[in-house]
């Protein structure tokens, strides 16, 4: 039953003490911190964050019920909200007084909603009558207006990953206007107006800020609406509404994803999938916005895959099993059991509930942990070893391939700007960052493809998946690595499938390599046409000309190896010594003649003297020449 949960609680939930008469919890969505605060304040509050190896604790003067209590980025500065009128700071940064200073919002008759920290040391004050943009000076502990805003607010969403803060105007409340913050710069965006399923008469207030969130999905920011189901429209049930939001130009509705399913319901964002809870049933299905749906202006989106309960766990102590009863949709809930997860999605179980491999690879390449179980996806789909799942292995191997080939071309590019030298282009070019989605050659030669070749699966099918992998790394222009063609040249041997060895080879299906022609040389045992197949191929190789001769002396065969170096140009500076002494271990004693008469009438033509010099040490062989030959038979140097 584990293998169908795709969606989990983390394991190191956030412990607090529980919301009660004297206990008011409160979260941060900007540091994901819980603020616990007794007795507003007085008899201490503690702070708490996932990535806190040791909670923040202190105690502030009892001024009221406090109705929101958050840090600046790095925990510099506290700003509490206890009136509707103003909000009090405290300096938490070292050497700094530690005392108290307020300020009130400069609107008059205007109520403060709440507050969003955009920097370490600036905030903006939401009322009902507009937004007002300061930068806290902690040294003289006063506010310096930046900017502000007037406009009639119902209320805001402030969405901390991207700076972005959405208002709600107008009567019925469905024209958002979003404001965009950074670097101590306030911007006004777009405004747009939500579709709302009825418009109500008289008018009221219609779209509510739970139906709302802001998030950051693919690097794009987007509201996504919550759109419930009318009876009157005869929809098919709920339906998620995404408008992208851009710094410059007019929001865009272009993305549907359809709950089919009525009730309420919560939204995540994790790993840029859009995950919905629904109450009643107690599952959640996930949405990708990249999986595209094929001729649609539109992109109407059905769940990835079917809906789910989220893995039940443990609570941290008691031991208790935590169903988790989709209590999300009442934070109060949340806090009243003193613990705080982060939701997280299993990879591991879609591999089963998304039958289509190329839809999968597509989904599993966008994901952040996705390595190994898109490797463990690929081993898989091998297993069957029948060749009706070539076209769909062809499938998953060019998807793969091209994140590879996308990875390599940043990569080049990003070299390409550094040896260049800086300038303006080449400062903005950042080294791309690897992720797991890269699955290079290496990953599959060793995660993959090597013990699949070592499983019982029909021969062909094996050397054909071998053959489709080269084939899409040549599709993308990806040069091969000369392990991939050792690993073919084996399992052919292995085979026995020597003739398709030498097509392979002959129709250079298997790329010159000086690698491949060594393990083709060491192949001649077995083969031994593999012999000349390897010479063939370091003859080709145009600066394997050493090699060529170390094979062809290692054979014995001195004059094949002179005569190629004669074809080459390569005779007059050969070593002479390497020469003899491949002649003299053939026991051939015309042979050596030969060789030894080439390397005198190569001294005499270029030095004007048969006789070799002192550093080519060769002066054992020309002892042996004297010994069989006799010194008579030594070429004399000519007379003047």
């Amino acid at each position: 039953m584990d293998n169908e949960y795709y969606l989990e609680l983390s394991e190191n939930p956030v412990q607090f003490e529980n919301a009660s008469t004297v206990n008011n919890v409160f979260f941060d969505e900007a540091n994901k911190q819980v603020f616990a605060v007794r007795s507003g304040g007085a008899t201490g509050v503690v702070v708490k964050g996932p990535e806190d190896k040791s909670p923040i604790a202190f105690r502030m003067d009892d001024k009221g019920e406090v109705k929101c209590i958050k840090f600046s980025l790095g925990n510099k500065i506290l700003a509490v909200q206890r009136t509707p009128k103003s909000v009090d700071f405290i300096n938490f940064i070292p050497d700094y007084p530690h005392l108290e200073f307020s300020h009130e919002c400069k609107t008059k008759n205007a109520n403060v909603l709440g507050f969003c920290w955009t920097n370490w040391n600036e905030i903006v004050f939401v009322t009902d009558q507009g937004i007002e943009f300061y930068q806290v000076l902690p040294d003289k502990r006063t506010l310096k207006m930046l900017k502000s805003q007037s406009i009639n607010v119902n209320w805001y969403i402030y969405c901390p990953e991207t700076a972005v803060l959405l208002l709600s105007t107008t009567v019925q409340g469905n024209v958002l206007q979003p404001f965009a913050f950074k670097n101590g710069t306030m911007s006004k965006m777009s405004k747009f107006e939500i579709e709302l399923p009825m418009v109500p008469k008289p008018a009221k207030l219609s779209l509510s800020e739970r139906d709302i969130a802001v998030a950051s999905i693919y690097g794009e920011v987007y509201v996504m609406y919550l759109k419930h189901h009318s009876r009157s429209t005869n929809s098919s049930g709920a339906e998620v509404v995404l408008y992208h939001l851009l710094r410059e130009g007019p929001c865009k509705k272009i993305h549907v994803l359809k709950l089919n399913t009525t009730g309420k319901f919560a939204l995540n964002v994790v790993d840029n999938l859009v995950v919905v809870h629904h109450q009643s049933s107690q599952t959640s299905i996930i949405f990708d916005i990249k999986l595209r749906e094929p001729d649609c202006a539109m992109n109407v989106h059905q769940p990835v895959l079917p809906a789910r309960s989220i893995h039940p766990c443990k609570i941290p102590l008691t031991g208790a099993l935590c169903l988790f009863l989709y209590l999300i949709f009442l934070l109060l809930s949340v806090y009243l059991s003193g613990y705080l997860w982060y939701l997280q999605v299993k990879l591991q179980p879609t591999v089963n509930l998304l039958q289509d491999k190329g839809k999968l690879m597509d989904f599993l390449l966008r994901r952040r942990d996705c390595k190994m179980v898109i490797l463990s996806v690929c081993s898989q789909m091998l297993e069957g070893g029948e060749k009706g799942n070539l076209p769909v292995v062809a499938t998953v191997f060019d998807k793969l391939n091209q994140v590879y080939k996308e990875y390599l071309e940043a990569e080049q590019a990003y070299t390409v700007a550094m040896e260049s030298g800086p300038s303006r282009f080449s400062n903005s070019y950042k080294r791309p960052v690897r992720t797991q989605a890269v699955i290079d050659q290496s990953d599959m030669y060793t995660h993959v493809l090597s013990a699949f070749t070592e499983k019982k699966v029909i021969n062909k099918f094996i050397i054909a998946v071998l053959m489709e992998y080269i084939r899409s790394l040549n599709q993308f222009q990806i040069t091969v690595q000369h392990y991939l063609y050792e690993l073919v040249i084996k399992t052919l041997v292995q085979h026995n499938l020597f003739y398709m060895l030498h097509q392979f080879l002959q129709y250079h299906v298997l790329s010159d390599s000086k690698p491949l022609a060594c393990l083709l040389l060491s192949l001649e045992s077995t083969y031994p046409p593999a012999h000349q197949l390897s010479l063939d191929m370091l003859k080709r190789l145009s600066t394997a000309n050493d090699e060529i001769v170390e094979v062809l002396l290692s054979k014995q065969q001195v004059l094949g190896a002179l005569r190629f170096v004669r074809s080459v140009g390569g005779h007059d500076n050969v070593s002479a010594r390497k020469f003899l002494d491949a002649a003299r271990q053939t026991n051939d004693t015309m042979l050596f003649y030969t060789i030894f008469r080439f390397f005198e009438q190569r001294n005499l033509r270029l030095r004007g003297n048969p006789a070799f010099n002192q550093g080519e040490h060769c002066e054992e062989h020309v002892a042996y020449f004297k010994e069989v030959f006799g010194e008579q038979t030594l070429m004399k140097p000519p007379t003047k």
